[in-house]
């Protein structure tokens, strides 16, 4: 009878991963093929003259579109299945009792898995002030949750390489972790609404919910559906202005202003960057195509980081649970880790 359950529960593992099998390897045959494909259009179908601007252009935009969809694509779905083993309440007890340091190390690796945005700004950061996780502990998973996320890593693995999405990862990581750890240290709890302390947390704890593997896999699919469904339109943007500039702005043109040799480049984009807001769809493809131009590494890593991890929205929506000032010194703090960052990397490459 055990031998026969046994059986019966592989056979529906098999079952469950096939499909998924099948995808994969028709991804892979996509994948290993876009760039012949992308150049026979461009040259065969449409005859092109490949050594025309409009070709390059076209044939940038033709590769990188579908390359950077397949891997976001692959990478949410991933991600999606290690999400579904994380909830707000449990990411919130994981994160409870914690000493500083180690609470901000353990709340900024959580912020990169934790399907959280800016829009859930205001629960999550009631729900952990109300179950006894400290400020600074707080504000490290607020900065890690958007500025490292699947998106932005997929996105500078499928453009740059391994090796610049390590140094973003490793860097953002960085900022979460110590700007926390300072915003903890400076004690600024007076800087909270008054009302968010008064708040009790419920005694009673969830429990937990077992969920089979098949509805781990659906959670991928699910993630997939949502995220990649959100933002193809700002991937395919961010590409388009990409290409542009790729196939039309002269080579250097973009040193002068955002070079190693400009002191106040690194500063200026972080000023530039703070205001917008963009999401990481839509602002690395630009910022390969400004690499390309002349900009150092630095300056464009420190413009990045502004824009994705310093949310206008949410900076707006934090207004209604923190004070001013605690919101200046947030933003103060963060963009001071950052520009250290862009002109580390200047001095670095």
């Amino acid at each position: 009878m055990q031998n026969t359950l046994v059986k019966a529960e592989k056979k529906g593992i098999i079952h469950i991963l096939f499909l998924p099998a099948m995808l994969l390897a028709f991804w892979l045959f996509i994948y290993l093929n876009i760039e012949k494909w992308a150049n026979y259009f461009t040259i065969s179908v449409i005859k092109l003259n490949e050594n025309t601007r409009f070709a390059d252009t076209l044939r940038f935009f033709l590769f990188e579109v579908p390359k950077v969809l397949l891997l976001l694509v692959l990478i949410v779905f991933i991600v999606g299945i290690i999400r579904s083993y994380f909830s707000p309440e449990k990411t919130r007890k994981i994160l409870e009792g914690k000493p500083l340091f180690a609470g901000n190390i353990m709340a900024s690796l959580l912020g990169t898995v934790t399907p959280f945005c800016s829009c859930s700004a205001i629960p999550l950061f009631l729900g952990f002030i109300e179950s006894g996780v400290p400020l600074g502990v707080t504000f490290s998973f607020l900065i890690a949750a958007p500025m490292i996320n699947e998106i932005a890593v997929v996105l500078l693995f499928g453009l740059f390489g391994w090796k610049t999405a390590l140094i973003y990862m490793t860097t953002g990581l960085l900022i979460a972790m110590i700007s926390g750890f300072i915003i903890g240290k400076l004690r600024l709890e007076k800087y909270v609404e008054d009302w968010v302390y008064k708040i009790k947390s419920s005694p009673t704890e969830l429990q937990e919910q077992e969920i089979s593997f098949k509805t781990r896999i659906q959670s991928g699919y699910n993630a997939v559906k949502e995220i990649v469904g959100k933002i193809w339109i700002y991937i395919i943007i961010g590409i388009a202005v990409g290409a542009g500039v790729h196939g039309y702005v002269p080579e250097n043109f973009m040193a002068g202003m955002m070079g190693k040799s400009t002191w106040w480049s690194v500063p200026l984009s972080v000023l530039i960057g703070v205001p917008l807001y963009s999401n990481a769809a839509g602002i690395i493809p630009i910022v390969q195509a400004l690499l390309e131009k002349g900009a150092s590494l630095g300056t464009v890593l420190a413009f990045m980081m502004s824009v994705i991890g310093l949310s206008l929205p949410e900076t707006i929506i934090l207004k209604k649970v923190l004070k001013l000032p605690l919101i200046f010194t947030f933003v103060g703090i963060v963009a001071a880790g950052i520009m250290l960052v862009g002109y580390l990397f200047n001095i670095i490459y």
